[in-house]
């Protein structure tokens, strides 16, 4: 596992905003709240990872959107339609015992739901 500090457009490394990797799943983390998480171990019909945003705090702040949307590499009118679409699902990433850079995939993902 890899994480690493956003950068600024200006190119310059920014604080509390974190870009977290492993092999298969990528994850957007603000301060301490997983805000969004790429997942290549479980596609959607058009071979995209799948894109599970924090139900809660996905839109928290300014600063958390600028970098949710470098993150996603979109607008946040563009990711409120996708979600409103069902494309990007919702979901309590903070919860207590969530894990997304397990190696495993977890069982409602795997039966799609």
């Amino acid at each position: 596992m890899k994480v690493k500090n956003m950068t600024s457009p200006k190119g310059n490394t920014v604080a509390n905003q974190f870009f977290i990797r492993n092999e298969s799943v990528h994850v957007f983390q603000s301060y301490d709240s997983i805000i969004a998480v790429r997942d290549w171990r479980v596609r959607d019909n058009f071979g995209e990872p799948t894109i599970t945003l924090d139900k809660n705090r996905w839109n928290y702040s300014v600063t958390t959107g600028k970098y949710r949307n470098q993150f996603l590499n979109e607008g946040t009118a563009e990711t409120r339609k996708k979600i409103e679409a069902g494309i990007y699902k919702l979901d309590d990433l903070n919860a207590e015992g969530y894990l997304y850079l397990s190696a495993s995939v977890p069982n409602e993902q795997k039966a799609g739901n």
